[in-house]
């Protein structure tokens, strides 16, 4: 077996050196070029990442904020809705009460209408309803639904459970006229008896005030021991109106300019801006 001895020359030698010298090189440049990339990579990454961030938060705000205002746009009218709701419901039970209220005072002076039958025997009692009023004349007249068809007659004295109202001045077939006695007529005359605990004296109502409510009673005995709270009832002088029906109270006392006899003011419980049902007096004789 014949062994080969290969020589390497000297420049062969440093070929292979400077061949694993460059290699080495190469090795660094490429690690050099890969960490400059992974670190450009990932500073590009954290860019992107942070501008996607405030691009999200920015939509999202955006969204969040043309919600909100969308949201409030949309409540707005179910807001206003629900308000007017509460203040219909509000003024609907006011409404309601109120008719409630009215519906039991008339029952209650329908049933004190009826109860006058009770009280005044000696006259047949015609109960009637408050048909219409003249609002120019509101307290003058006010016009019933019986007439001559109920046997009404001129004169006949109307009442409620307050008292005295009125007389019947025109009768009709079915409705009749009544002038009350707050009407602004001088010649409209009542005799009027005011009982005291001294005796009882005579007077004449002639007249109402408007801005006191009250009534006038004049030709009062200037000697009469008259005092607050006295009563005023009809004397049944002059055969219109029938004795001893109520009329008031007395409120105060007053000195003709004569000095003659006394003026008495009177205090009725009637409300006249209110009338719904009378009864009206016809004698039974």
């Amino acid at each position: 077996m014949v062994k080969c001895k290969t020589k390497i020359t000297q420049n062969e030698l440093d070929a292979l050196i400077e061949i694993q010298l460059l290699s080495k090189k190469n090795k660094k440049k490429r690690k050099t070029i890969i960490f400059s990339i992974t670190t450009i990579l990932l500073l590009v990454m954290v860019y992107v990442s942070l501008h996607l961030e405030r691009r999200v938060n920015f939509l999202e705000n955006g969204v969040k904020s043309i919600t909100s205002v969308l949201s409030s746009a949309v409540m707005i009218p179910f807001k206003a809705f629900n308000s007017e709701k509460n203040v219909d419901q509000s003024e609907s039970y006011t409404i309601q009460k109120n008719i409630n209220k009215s519906l039991e005072s008339e029952i209650e002076e329908l049933k004190d209408t009826l109860s006058l039958n009770k009280t005044f025997t000696e006259y047949e009692c015609i109960n009637a309803t408050v048909l219409t009023r003249n609002k120019n004349y509101w307290l003058n007249t006010i016009i019933i639904d019986k007439g001559l068809d109920n046997n009404i007659g001129m004169d006949m004295a109307v009442i409620t459970k307050n008292g005295l109202i009125g007389k019947i001045v025109k009768v009709y077939k079915n409705s009749s006229e009544v002038k009350l006695i707050t009407a602004d007529d001088i010649n409209y005359k009542v005799s009027v008896l005011l009982s005291t605990e001294s005796g009882d004296y005579y007077g004449v109502l002639s007249g109402y005030s408007k801005n006191s409510k009250l009534l006038k009673i004049k030709g009062v005995d200037k000697d009469s021991n008259i005092k607050v709270g006295d009563k005023a009832t009809t004397s049944g002088i002059g055969g219109i109106f029938p004795k001893g029906v109520y009329i008031g109270e007395v409120e105060k006392i007053k000195e003709d300019k004569y000095n003659l006899s006394k003026v008495v003011y009177i205090k009725i419980n009637q409300d006249f801006n209110n009338i719904h049902y009378v009864t009206v007096l016809k004698d039974r004789k």
